[in-house]
């Protein structure tokens, strides 16, 4: 049987990617092993669309390596708006409420404290409304 030809060319290296805004980390992906016509690619860590920032993307014998990035320490840096809650908890949802914030600067900075250090993230939920179907009985 012959041996099957890897498309691409034999690249490795690690490319630190400043993602923009609009672009999922997949996307980002595979708009860079085009461009570098690499036979081998995989990102060490996911960014969300909305997000803008560094996207570790690892080449060939260097995806060996995703693992150590992926484990390691991040920091982000967020911009909200208080006050407005949006149907997806994201500033691409449509606004569903808004409330006055009624909290002095300390107030908010002291709220904020809670958010710096050491965090576990945990990924959030994409929740998804459906209409209920006639035949749900609702």
């Amino acid at each position: 049987m012959a041996k099957r030809r890897p498309r691409g060319r034999d690249l490795n290296g690690i490319l630190l990617l400043d993602k923009s805004s609009g672009v999922s980390s997949n996307g980002a992906l595979q708009m860079a092993k085009k461009m570098f016509a690499a036979a081998k690619a995989g990102h060490a860590g996911s960014l969300d669309p909305l997000a803008t920032g560094m996207l570790p993307i690892c080449f060939g014998e260097a995806t060996k390596f995703s693992q150590f990035l992926l484990e390691s320490d991040k920091s982000y840096r967020v911009t909200a708006k208080l006050g407005v809650t949006t149907e997806t908890g994201d500033a691409d949802g449509d606004v569903v409420e808004t409330t006055e914030v009624n909290a002095s600067p300390d107030q908010i900075e002291a709220a904020l404290l809670s958010f710096k250090g050491d965090i576990e993230q945990i990924p959030s939920i994409c929740l998804l409304y459906t209409s209920p179907s006639p035949r749900d009985g609702l």
